[in-house]
């Protein structure tokens, strides 16, 4: 079995056959954005140096760029803890979100109850 194959055999993919990936700029560690991956996509994720994601809502691969132009190119990538997650770190090359904002968490900001840590 290869690296990628024993990787792919580690991850624990939902019921549904996806496995969620948080993708993060691979030097100011901002998070860009979460997609699903089937094990083929993150075959191809890991192997071409270009992430592919399994569209829910298309219901087929899409290779992130191909048609915006604003692609991810992997830099990094590792499973969590449980393996039912996976980050891949990117260089990213235009706007990481669908409309057209550099990451998909910045259109909503919430205010959220803060407590105060100790020191």
């Amino acid at each position: 079995m290869s690296d990628v194959d024993t990787v792919i055999a580690r991850a624990r993919f939902g019921e549904d056959g996806l496995l969620p990936a948080i993708i993060q700029q691979w030097d100011t560690r901002e998070v860009l954005m979460l997609g699903y991956m089937d094990a083929e996509a993150m075959r191809r994720t890991l192997t071409s140096g270009r992430v592919t994601f399994w569209s829910r809502s298309r219901n087929e691969y899409w290779r992130k760029g191909d048609t915006s132009g604003h692609v991810q190119y992997v830099r990094g990538a590792a499973l969590d803890c449980d393996a039912d997650t996976i980050l891949v770190q990117v260089e990213q090359i235009g706007a990481a979100c669908h409309t057209g904002t550099r990451t998909c968490f910045d259109a909503d900001q919430l205010d959220p109850a803060v407590e105060e840590g100790q020191a």
